[in-house]
C-alpha cells in the first residue's frame, strides 16, 4: 500500500524539466523530452539492449512506463519500420543518457521527435540503476511521468494522481489494444533492404485464427514464415465468430493488463475452442489465458519479466531457450490441474513459463517466441504449431 504520510516537496535541481513522481512520496528528476504533460501508470524496467521502438509499441505495455537499464537509448533513431503496432502503447519512457542525434543509416528521425509524435514523454539523465534496484527491492510502483519546458510542477498534485490510480490488478486492457475488426494479414518477416516480404500464397497452407488481446505484429509474421494463412479477430470475438472463419488452429496473443480482467469474456470461448478440439496455441496473456480456460489460477508478480535475455528451461530434453519476455502476471503452478503438463519453466526465479493440455491439442508459453527485439531460440514453436495443423488437415495427425 501506498505511503499517505504529507508530501514535503524536494528541491528540484538547476534545469530540470521533467520529474517521476512515485506513489510512495519519491521524486526522481530528469530532463523531459518528447511530448509535454503527465502521464499515470506502473513503473517498470526493461533490460533489453536493442530494441527500443518495438518495445514502446508493444500493446502489452499498455498502462506502464519502461525504464531502460541500457543507457544509450535513442542512438539509432526511429524509422516506420521497427514497430510492432502502428502507435506506442508503453504511457512513456525513463534512461540514463540524454537521446542524442542517431547515428544509424535507416534513421528517419529523431526518438525525441518520434515520441513527441506519438504524445509519448520520456525523462532523461536518470540514475536507471538505481531505480532498477528500487523496484526490484519494492515491486514495481505507480508513478506519474512528467516533462514541463519551463520545470514547474504541481507535485502534490502529480502524488495524489499516483497514489489514485488503481493500479493493473484487477484491470482488463485487451480491449483498448485490440483491433476492434476482422482482418487478414499478409506478409512475412522483415529483410534488410527489402522491407517486409510480401509474397506468401495462401495455397494449402492452414488457416489460423488469432485473437488479438494485444498482438505484436512479429507474431503473425512468424506465423506466416512458418506456413499458415493468419485471419485475425478482436479480443472480444465470440465462439461462433471464431467458428465462422473455418480454423485449423486457433492463436491466443500477448496482451496487457491482469488475465483474470479480459478472461471474464476471454475464457469461455477459449473453452468451446477446446471442447471443439481445434488446436490452440497461446503466448504470454494468451498463454494464461489458457490456464485459466483449464481452471488454473493466475497471480500478481512483485517485479514481473521484462527483458530479451530471460533463461527458460525446456522439461522434456532440459535444452536451454534464452527467451524474450514480458508480463507482470504469472500462472500459479500448484494450480494447473490434472490435465495440464507444465513444459518450460523460467530459470531466473522458478515460475511457470509453458503448458501444454495431455487430452486435447493445445499448448502455450509465457514467453515471446516471436522476439522482436530479442533472440530466436525459440521461433521453433511457430513451426510446431503449424506443422500439427498440416498433419491434421492432410490426414496425418
Amino acid at each position: 500500500m501506498a505511503d499517505a504520510t504529507p508530501f514535503a516537496m524536494p528541491e528540484k535541481p538547476e534545469g530540470m524539466t521533467g520529474c517521476l513522481v512515485l506513489a510512495t512520496g519519491e521524486v526522481i528528476w530528469g530532463h523531459g523530452f518528447g511530448a509535454e504533460g503527465e502521464a499515470v501508470g506502473e513503473v517498470c524496467f526493461h533490460t533489453a539492449m536493442t530494441g527500443y521502438q518495438e518495445i514502446m509499441t508493444d500493446p502489452s505495455f499498455a498502462g506502464q512506463m519502461i525504464a531502460f537499464t541500457f543507457p544509450h537509448i535513442g542512438n539509432v533513431g526511429a524509422n516506420p519500420d521497427d514497430i510492432e503496432a502502428d502507435d506506442p502503447h508503453a504511457l512513456g519512457m525513463i534512461v540514463r543518457e540524454v537521446p542524442t542525434e542517431p547515428s544509424n543509416f535507416r534513421a528517419m528521425e529523431r526518438l525525441d521527435g518520434w515520441m513527441r509524435r506519438h504524445a509519448r514523454i520520456g525523462l532523461a539523465g536518470v540514475d536507471t540503476r538505481a531505480l532498477t534496484r528500487r523496484i526490484r527491492a519494492g515491486g514495481a510502483p505507480n508513478g506519474v511521468i512528467a516533462h514541463s519546458p519551463t520545470g514547474e510542477f504541481d507535485l502534490d498534485l502529480l502524488l495524489d494522481m499516483a497514489r489514485s490510480w488503481p493500479g493493473l490488478e484487477g484491470m482488463d486492457l485487451a480491449k483498448t489494444v485490440s483491433t476492434e475488426t476482422h482482418y487478414g494479414w499478409a506478409g512475412g518477416l522483415w529483410r534488410l533492404g527489402f522491407g517486409y516480404d510480401d509474397s506468401a500464397e495462401d495455397g494449402e497452407r492452414p488457416h489460423v485464427v488469432a485473437i488479438d488481446y494485444g498482438s505484436k505484429r512479429n507474431i503473425f509474421r512468424n506465423l506466416v514464415k512458418a506456413g499458415a494463412k493468419v485471419s485475425v479477430l478482436p479480443a472480444t470475438a465470440t465462439f461462433d465468430q471464431v467458428m465462422a472463419l473455418k480454423p485449423d488452429g486457433v492463436f491466443l496473443s500477448n496482451g496487457p493488463g491482469d488475465p483474470a480482467a479480459t478472461g471474464e469474456y476471454a475464457v469461455p470461448v477459449i473453452r468451446q475452442v477446446l471442447d471443439a478440439g481445434v488446436p490452440l496455441f497461446g503466448i504470454c496473456l494468451g498463454h494464461q489465458l489458457l490456464a485459466l480456460a483449464v481452471g488454473a489460477r493466475t497471480t500478481k508478480m512483485f517485479q514481473g519479466h521484462r527483458g530479451a535475455n530471460h533463461p527458460v528451461q525446456r522439461l522434456s530434453d532440459g535444452a536451454v531457450e534464452i527467451t524474450s519476455m514480458n508480463h507482470g502476471f504469472a500462472v500459479e503452478r500448484d494450480s494447473l490441474p490434472a490435465n495440464a503438463r507444465e513444459t518450460h519453466v523460467s530459470l531466473f526465479d522458478g515460475s511457470n513459463a509453458g503448458l501444454e493440455l495431455t487430452d486435447r491439442p493445445a499448448f502455450s508459453v509465457q514467453y515471446h517466441p516471436e522476439a522482436s527485439p530479442g533472440p530466436q531460440d525459440s521461433l521453433y514453436l511457430f513451426e510446431r504449431f503449424v506443422a500439427s495443423l498440416r498433419d491434421r488437415t492432410m490426414g496425418d495427425g
